[in-house]
């Protein structure tokens, strides 16, 4: 079973490379984020043709998470909950599109798209700190109902040093303060493995290159991008990796897709 997470960066611009790396590597499940797409606009007919059944959870112009399952090789899909029932930052605002949950043939996969918390100081920021505890809230009423459970997508946490091409670059940005590094850990510390640092201990591996000052060219990228295995489904980790080659691509995101292999 291969689980996959991608920050497309807006789903109508993107599909090309959309459909191009679902067909290419062929995930069993994919989870998207910033689909930027209200529910009406989303692409399902292209995706179901490559034989993925689909559930979305769209805004109109920003954030928008969706979950696709490759049906042709027999999995099944039956969401669970939409939203963690936090209002976004401003007073009056409406729950944003950030949450999506579901069941795949067995296991609990959960795809989230955490806020960014820019400019920090401020309510942005302390949105994001209030949206980690409740998403850890939600993990760990996952974790009481004892399925094998992944908990995946872009977290905007960049969880130590070696997960950034520099830290003095980013050491002012919402991504690396103390307190988002502090909720992340308070995660793991509950007992979820985070996958590719399992695998990659030294880290140095990035998810995610800005468009601009030629991040790309020069690989100044870091790691947000995250899959956090339930000890069941860290007992069957087979593999993991970061399909690089395709931020590289034409109109690519900036951000590249993130699997895990998990074993029968």
């Amino acid at each position: 079973m291969k689980i996959a997470t991608f920050n497309i960066n807006g789903i109508k611009a993107r599909l090309p490379r959309l459909l191009e790396w679902l067909a290419e590597t062929r995930p069993s499940v994919a989870c998207l984020q910033e689909i930027k797409s209200q529910d009406e606009g989303f692409p399902a007919t292209e995706i179901e043709a490559l034989g993925y059944a689909a559930i979305w959870h769209g805004q109109k112009s920003f954030n928008g998470v969706a979950i696709l399952v490759d049906t042709q090789a027999g999995y099944t899909l039956t969401e669970v909950q939409r939203g963690l029932g936090i209002p976004g930052p401003n007073e009056g605002d409406a729950e944003q599109a950030r949450y999506l949950e579901a069941d795949v043939s067995g296991v609990r996969i959960a795809c989230l798209y955490l806020p960014n918390g820019n400019p920090h100081p401020g309510p942005k920021f302390t949105y994001k700190l209030a949206w980690m505890e409740a998403l850890r809230a939600r993990m760990a009423d996952i974790w009481a109902a004892e399925v094998p459970a992944v908990v995946l997508g872009d977290f905007n946490v960049i969880p130590e040093d070696d997960d950034t091409w520099s830290v003095k670059a980013m050491q002012d940005d919402a991504l690396m303060q103390p307190e988002s590094r502090a909720a992340y850990a308070r995660m793991l510390a509950d007992g979820w493995t985070d996958a590719l640092r399992t695998h990659n201990p030294r880290g140095g591996v990035w998810t995610y290159w800005d468009y601009q000052a030629g991040a790309w060219q020069r690989d100044h990228g870091f790691r947000i991008d995250h899959i956090l295995l339930s000890p069941e489904c860290t007992d069957r980790l087979e593999a993991c990796g970061v399909d690089k080659d395709h931020r590289g691509r034409e109109k690519a995101s900036d951000h590249a897709p993130v699997w895990v292999r998990l074993k029968a």
